[in-house]
């Protein structure tokens, strides 16, 4: 009697146990551990016309069946990223650029490269897997990088959704260097125009855009300051100095790159770690390559 009870007992629990995890959401809410590929595929649920069949968001060095222990988010999977992580018991980095220094990286668009190839090597050593995720983050709504941005320098409660231009309060271009710099951590930052000029209306284009597109929102709203993460020297920053010669009052801030998207990848942990259940997701900033001397 007593062993057909236990039996019974151990029946029935098993079958509320199932019960219980058949129930929407609880399923995914007691797993403890993903794929690669499956923390990918949940990451792409929120993005909207994902999977694109064509994006650079592709993984560059490991494998889609590899178990996640950790993953780390960054800007660029720099040689100390890459140890950091293996320091933290990660194997998978999310990296919103490229991790071997061309757009599409092709390993093989500068030949024979030795920086490449123990680049590589350092990856296998630690099996880290590499996805980057940069079309895809773009193209969430909000924008993933934009919405980490203005989230960092306080900027968030000016911005209107598909409107790249802020009506932030009237504050002088240096007051805007000064916030700048301290909400984003950046030790100097590269200026044209009048640091005593008033600027309310501002253009905000994170990362890389490119001259024709800064140029064009320049010429389209006439904000009172553009602000970047990088120009090509002889496109916009020309443009805005003869700008300036002939009477417009349009100022220019450069960011940096690295610097100017970085709180968008760090943004991806808050939005990001809800969604896992015993998978830890970090930061990691890979900074500012250059020094000031």
């Amino acid at each position: 009697m007593l062993a057909r009870r236990t039996f019974i007992t151990t029946i029935a629990k098993a079958a509320g146990a199932a019960a219980v995890l058949s129930i929407p959401g609880l399923a995914t809410a007691a797993r403890k551990t993903y794929t690669v590929r499956e923390v990918i595929d949940i990451i792409l649920k929120d993005i909207p016309g994902a999977p694109f069949k064509e994006t650079v968001d592709t993984l560059k060095s490991g494998s889609e069946t590899q178990v996640v222990t950790g993953i780390i988010t960054t800007m660029f999977a720099t040689l100390a990223v890459i140890e950091e992580a293996a320091k933290r018991k990660a194997n998978f980095i999310i990296a919103h650029e490229p991790t071997f220094y061309n757009h599409l990286d092709d390993t093989k668009w500068s030949g024979q490269n030795d920086i490449v190839r123990r680049k590589q090597e350092l990856l296998k050593k630690h099996n880290m897997t590499v996805w980057r995720f940069h079309d895809y983050w773009h193209t969430h709504r909000p924008d993933g990088i934009g919405y980490g941005v203005l989230q960092k320098t306080g900027w968030l409660q000016y911005y209107k959704p598909g409107n790249m231009i802020l009506n932030l309060p009237a504050a002088s271009l240096q007051d805007i260097v000064k916030t700048l710099k301290q909400s984003l951590g950046i030790e100097q930052l590269r200026v044209i125009g009048d640091l005593s000029q008033s600027c309310e209306r501002i253009a905000l284009l994170p990362g890389a855009a490119g001259g024709q597109r800064q140029i064009a929102l320049v010429e389209k709203e006439h904000p009172d300051v553009l602000i970047v993460g990088e120009v090509h020297e002889w496109e916009t920053a020309e443009y805005i100095r003869d700008a300036r010669q002939l009477g417009s009052k349009t100022a220019l801030i450069v960011l940096g790159h690295s610097q100017s998207e970085e709180p968008g990848m760090e943004w991806l942990v808050d939005w990001l770690q809800p969604k896992l259940q015993g998978v830890p997701v970090t930061h990691i900033a890979s900074g500012n390559p250059f020094k000031f001397v």
